[in-house]
């Protein structure tokens, strides 16, 4: 059977909105002291990270300026190594790098 390569796109643009959604109203304060949006973004990231594993080689390789490993990475991190998270880094990877894999994600959905 072959994968709809779109599947899992649709997952990180899912898991992204709901990011944005538990975080839209947050400063770094906020988001610092609120472990409920902290867990909830966490577990949405490790589903950005799992989809990421499961996208074909030819979207990975059709789109190598997305950081492919290194979100899977982060997920490896988040699930294998809980205790050392650093949450300020996850943080950043709110502000930052979601916004701009949201715009990627975007466009490789545009395509499929």
């Amino acid at each position: 059977m072959q994968r709809d390569d779109s599947v899992y796109p649709k997952h990180i643009r899912d898991s992204i909105a709901k990011i944005q959604a538990y975080t839209k109203s947050l400063n770094k304060a906020s988001f610092l002291k609120d472990t409920l949006v902290q867990d909830a973004v966490i577990r949405q990231i490790e589903i950005i990270g799992e989809a990421t594993k499961r996208l074909s080689e030819e979207i990975r390789a059709q789109h190598a300026g997305i950081p492919w490993q290194d979100i899977s990475g982060m997920r490896n991190k988040l699930i294998h190594d809980y205790f050392g998270v650093d949450i300020e880094k996850v943080w950043l990877t709110v502000r930052d790098d979601i916004p701009l894999l949201k715009k990627e994600i975007s466009g490789i959905l545009k395509t499929l």
